[in-house]
């Protein structure tokens, strides 16, 4: 039986200000350099000043999925988190490649830092992951610089900016869509992100020891059900999943018609007797909302909303 300690609510780092200096940085996949300056544009519209890191727009030389060398992409993350003139790091985009260069990150040198926000989603799960595992600090599940959501939907771009500048007004993430794969309420702190990204963590070094106590938010792109059913078998055999408080589901793009996913999602989840809540809409959908990671909360699947104890950033 797994016994790990419930999950812990983390430390928030401070909501950003206008003329903030915000680091942008690429840990996983390549950046079109159009979209790049769209994003970039959308930041400095809202009275930020945001920061290429010099590898940004590298490509490796030999893996074509891969935003520039490991060890180039870590540099990059390390220096903007201790550039202490840097209030936030934003990731450009998730794709593949978070995972080759988390060990990589210098951190001592991050823990020592002052704390900042860290923004990002999909691949980037496993960046939430190694934050919340190795300095205790609260990060966003959000949208990314480049990713086309930020780029074309208002809803995404205000999600992210209220979260940043009054994180007060968005406690509660509620969506029209959201409702109750299986009833109840249940206390606990948020954890999650792409559910693929959780279960390659399992067996690695800080890989965080379980869910139980938390309020995990899952969802994904690409998947097929059998391919879903694989990752969340892994989960529950593991054992990952004991003791989990309560279960958010996001948006499952390109993983089939959702009616088999809803099925597969009951048959693997709806057993572990915590309410479950599914179209929350956050993750890869065209439009969706940023969600706190680490910030204590109550799920309630029969309103279909998350509602934190308090913003998820200080």
């Amino acid at each position: 039986m797994n016994t790990a300690p419930p999950v812990p609510a983390l430390t928030r780092p401070p909501r950003l200000r206008p003329g903030d200096r915000v680091a942008v940085v690429a840990p996983s996949g390549p950046i079109p350099e159009d979209r790049l300056q769209a994003g970039l544009d959308i930041l400095r519209g809202w009275d930020l000043e945001p920061v290429v890191a010099p590898h940004l727009l590298d490509t490796h030389p030999t893996l074509g999925y891969l935003a520039g060398a490991d060890r180039a992409r870590a540099r990059d993350l390390t220096e903007a988190w201790c550039d202490p003139s840097v209030s936030a790091v934003l990731c450009a985009r998730g794709g593949y490649g978070a995972q080759r260069m988390v060990d990589l990150l210098d951190w001592t040198a991050i823990r020592a830092a002052r704390p900042k926000v860290l923004v990002g989603y999909s691949d980037v799960t496993a960046l939430h992951e190694a934050f919340a595992v190795r300095t205790g600090l609260a990060t966003l599940h959000g949208p990314m610089v480049a990713a086309a959501a930020f780029l074309k939907d208002e809803h995404t771009q205000e999600s992210l900016r209220a979260t940043l500048f009054e994180p007060e007004s968005v406690r509660t993430l509620a969506s029209a869509t959201a409702g109750a794969l299986v009833p109840g309420r249940a206390r606990g702190v948020t954890l999650g992100g792409c559910v693929s990204l959780l279960a390659a963590d399992l067996g690695t070094p800080h890989a965080r020891p379980s869910a139980r106590g938390g309020l995990l938010l899952l969802e994904d792109v690409g998947e097929e059900p059998y391919r879903l059913d694989r990752i969340l078998t892994q989960l529950l055999r593991s054992g990952w999943l004991d003791g989990v408080a309560g279960i958010g589901l996001g948006s499952w793009e390109e993983c089939g018609p959702y009616d088999e996913v809803r099925a597969l999602l009951t048959d693997r989840l709806g057993t572990l007797g915590v309410p479950v809540v599914e179209r929350m809409g956050f993750g890869h959908a065209t439009s969706a909302p940023t969600v706190p990671l680490g910030i204590p909360g109550v799920l309630d699947a029969d309103a279909g909303t998350l509602t934190l104890d308090v913003p998820a950033l200080s």
